[in-house]
């Protein structure tokens, strides 16, 4: 059934649509109901569904006639028409149903609203057995663990777009500064030129160059009218990208054949509509674009500046066309110069005209006599609280913004609460004497994008106290301050105890409340201030420098007494104590690694000791954490070097089907021998892989060994062999899943028919539809699919007639009795006939004796696994005995 929003609603300004994830939210809401009993759907006044609802279609078509489409649509108006209220209870006809709408509110907006029915188990209706059913208590606290969870959602990804807003104005404008740096370093080569004493041709030329090179065009020239004013001869010229040099070509050329020689500017880029004339000369010279500007000779044109392009198209822009009038101006200035010997007047007012358009903040100093020459108004602008208090002679401001020649550098000015970057050259002034050029431009929106950036990586998001890499940065410097004043430090490692307790009980939000209150009493502490961190979760570092470090004792008595007062929560007095590992340093150790974890290993002695207490780091206590660290620290190492300490071992498969009873394969097992720690039981190190991540590449090493190793036995004689691969929890979550088996087949060469992948029952059972899903894709790739520890979950056998599976392996618990435990053989028996009717294998794990052996051969079994055939034995042990 499809619900719409009744009438459509009007929103001013930007709608907060798009923050609606519909992948996320789906995937959350299956999950929230699932693990809630409740049903859910999540509608938005604009879309109408948002969601698709959760339940099957029998259990919708029952709450869709108890809550049907109207009772949706009502809900919805109220929630969108009272942003202020986040849940809302609709009344219902009977009381075995409620329904209740929870918003979802952006910067005071209701964007969507969720709609939860519960179906309440005290119910004296009669109500039917596929409904999920939900008690009173549970349901009302569902809704209030609802209401934080999206509050929680929608703030990260509203802080997601907000940063990548910033982010984006932030590239922007350094593009931006970037290109006006580009513009400024060849203005001021070419601004240098007004000195130099070489030829007006070897100056031109030189321009041309910096020009032309700047703009990324193919050529520049400077054409000259003859006496006659009927031809006209090019004079200088910069070709450039392997272009041939025109200069000889283009003497004596007729005026009539150059369009453009009729003293008006031209600006002709590749998509501009041309005359005839134009289009001809663009023909016959190859160009694409160019631009001519008119250059006076004692009052009457008698030049053309000319840049143009041939090698590509080229469309001029503003600042293209700006940079190239400035250039114009400095030639006209040097020509006129060169004509009048008197251009010290008019060099300034073409220089002036210049430095106020270039778009950043300049003024020119004579380094003798510290006179201010020249500043142009962006400088007045820029400055403007500190000339009014400094308006004759502003030194200070010229020392402050003043670098050595050539480099850069940032400073802040409190008066204008303003961050600039500064850059000086020294130039010869256009009265021949030698100044200090300093152009200034304006980075404060780059710098408080930074900072932003910088709180963002080095603070915690809901504390606001620093976080875990920002304490190894800090602790680092402790350390060092440390050798070198030869003092002490302290690293204070703190964990809330029973914390989950007030989590649980009061929610998440209230959790996060008492946080808050711990981290700002700790900060409060004299001695703590800034140099308290959190690490995660609850757990918290405070460091004390060699400064501090006297009043060490103080400083934990104070932060015992924090912990011993009630913190106030939901209208009642909570206590919520903590235990403390304290570690010295240097004494107990000086790099930050082993510091963080003899701490960590102090304070479990704390939590061991009975909590609420303070234990200090010692040498000779023997701790379980250390040696679960040392394991992590060994995992790590040994999955970082090639999985040298890894190998595959084989436990082999029997088909008693079959005459003789032949081996039909084997099940691939993983075994560590580490160097430092010697042989790690699996049932100890693969709980451990699962949760450092570890287990995907550990995974995908065993199954590409598995894969080749049964390629060759398949190879040498044996091309029925088959092997089993077991596939953890972590790796069939992963999205790429399919890809990286199929991966794997094809760089092996195994045939697909020969590989088993191995899941259990209870992470099938757990979420059915999406391992359907899951196995049904690696079914498509000719792989087999195996279900392991068969009757250990709670699986239906409806649930095994849907899966897509292969085999069945029956779990060794029911074996280890068969034939004296009735229910037992029950068991086998039902299975065996379970899978005969659907077309499936049965295998069974742990045979030992040839008592088991008979009574399954008896049976409709196929497949036999166990000590009584072989233990799990090396590759080369297991080719010895079955190739």
């Amino acid at each position: 059934m499809a619900f719409t929003a009744g009438k459509s609603k009007e929103i001013e300004g930007k709608s907060n649509d798009w923050l609606l994830d519909q992948s996320l939210m789906q995937s959350m809401q299956d999950r929230f109901c699932h693990a809630n009993n409740v049903y859910m759907v999540c509608l938005n006044a604009q879309n109408g569904v948002v969601t698709k609802a959760y339940g099957t279609k029998e259990e919708l078509e029952y709450v869709y006639s108890k809550a049907g489409r109207e009772r949706h649509v009502s809900l919805l108006d109220k929630m969108t028409g009272h942003s202020i209220e986040s849940v809302v209870e609709e009344p219902l006809d009977t009381d075995s149903i409620k329904m209740s709408g929870v918003a979802i509110h952006v910067s005071g907006e209701t964007i969507a609203v969720w709609i939860v029915i519960g179906i309440m188990d005290n119910s004296t209706e009669d109500i039917p057995d596929y409904m999920m059913r939900t008690s009173p208590e549970r349901y009302y606290k569902s809704l209030e663990f609802l209401e934080s969870l999206s509050k929680q959602i929608f703030a990260v990804k509203m802080e997601e777009v907000l940063a990548q807003e910033a982010f984006n104005k932030s590239r922007e404008s350094e593009t931006q500064m970037k290109e006006q740096l580009h513009r400024n370093e060849a203005m001021t080569s070419i601004l240098k030129m007004l000195e130099s004493e070489n030829s007006f041709t070897k100056i031109v030329d030189d321009i041309l160059k910096d020009a032309c090179e700047y703009l990324g065009i193919s050529a520049g020239a400077l054409l000259r009218e003859n006496q006659e004013q009927k031809t006209v001869d090019m004079i200088c010229e910069y070709a450039g990208g392997g272009r041939e040099p025109q200069m000889a070509k283009e003497q004596g050329v007729p005026k009539e054949e150059l369009p453009f020689f009729n003293g008006k500017p031209y600006m002709i880029s590749s998509d501009s509509m041309m005359p005839e004339g134009f289009a001809r000369l663009f023909a016959q010279k190859k160009l694409t674009a160019a631009v001519f500007l008119p250059v006076e000779v004692n009052g009457h044109v008698g030049m053309y500046l000319c840049f143009c392009e041939s090698e590509k198209k080229k469309k001029w822009e503003n600042a293209d066309v700006k940079f190239i009038n400035d250039v114009k101006r400095i030639i006209q200035t040097i020509l006129t110069k060169r004509i009048t010997k008197n251009s010290l007047a008019s060099s300034y007012a073409s220089l002036e005209a210049i430095l106020e358009n270039v778009g950043c903040a300049i003024y020119v100093r004579d380094p003798q006599t510290g006179h201010i020459l020249y500043a142009n108004e962006k400088y007045q602008k820029f400055f403007k609280k500190t000339l009014e208090e400094l308006p004759l002679s502003p030194v200070s401001l010229q020392d402050a913004t003043e670098t050595k020649n050539g480099l850069f550098r940032e400073i802040y000015s409190e008066k204008e609460n303003r961050w600039f970057d500064c850059y000086s050259t020294h130039i010869q002034w256009v009265d021949g004497r030698k100044v200090t050029l300093c152009t200034i431009y304006d980075v404060t929106d780059k710098k408080l994008y930074q900072q932003k950036i910088e709180k963002q990586a080095n603070n915690d998001f809901l504390t606001g106290l620093y976080n875990r890499m920002r304490c190894e940065q800090d602790l680092q410097h402790f350390v060092e301050d440390t050798h070198e004043s030869g003092g002490e430090g302290a690293l204070l490692y703190i964990d809330l105890d029973d914390f989950k307790h007030i989590n649980d009980g009061l929610g998440h939000q209230y959790g996060d409340i008492l946080l808050k209150n711990i981290s700002s009493g700790l900060k409060q502490i004299p001695g703590v201030n800034d140099n308290c961190y959190r690490m995660g979760g609850d757990e918290f570092i405070i460091l004390i420098s060699h400064k501090v470090y006297p009043n060490l004792h103080n400083i934990i008595d104070r932060i015992k007494a924090e912990f011993a007062r009630p913190w106030r929560l939901k209208g009642t007095e909570y206590y919520c104590t903590m235990s403390m590992g304290v570690v010295r340093f240097p004494t107990d150790g000086d790099t930050v690694e082993e510091l963080i974890k003899k701490a960590d290993i102090a304070m479990y002695d704390a939590k061991c000791a009975g909590k609420n207490r303070v234990a200090y780091y010692d040498e000779n206590v023997i701790s379980t954490s250390f040696k679960r660290l040392d394991l992590e620290k060994n995992m790590r190492n040994a999955t970082r070097n090639a999985f040298d300490e890894f190998e595959v071992y084989y436990q082999p498969i029997t088909d008693i089907s079959k005459p003789g009873m032949p081996c039909s394969g084997a099940e691939a097992l993983i075994r560590w021998n580490s160097r430092e720690l010697g042989v790690i039981s699996p049932t100890e190190f693969i709980p451990l892989a699962e949760y450092l991540g570890l287990i995907n590449p550990i995974g995908s090493f065993i199954l590409r060994e598995a894969c080749m190793r049964c390629k060759y036995w398949n190879d040498m004689g044996h091309p029925d062999y088959k092997v089993n691969v077991n596939l953890s929890v972590v790796q069939l979550l992963q999205n790429d899943i399919v890809e990286q088996i199929a991966e794997v087949i094809s760089e092996t060469g195994i045939d697909p028919k020969n590989l088993t992948l191995e899941v259990t029952e209870s992470l099938a059972i757990n979420d059915m539809n999406r391992m359907k899903k899951i196995l049904a894709d690696i079914k498509k790739l000719g792989v087999r699919v195996a279900l392991d520890d068969f009757g250990t979950g709670y699986s239906s056998l409806n649930h095994i007639r849907e899966m897509p599976i292969d085999v069945i392996k029956i779990d060794r618990c029911f074996i280890i009795d068969i034939g004296k435990d009735d229910f037992s053989n029950a068991f086998v028996k039902m299975v065996a006939e379970l899978a005969s009717a659907i077309d499936v294998n049965v295998c069974v794990e742990g045979v030992e004796t040839k008592e088991q052996l008979d009574i399954l051969m008896g049976s409709k079994i196929q497949l036999i696994q166990g000590f009584y055939f072989g233990r799990p034995m090396t590759a080369r042990e297991f080719e010895e005995k079955y190739l």
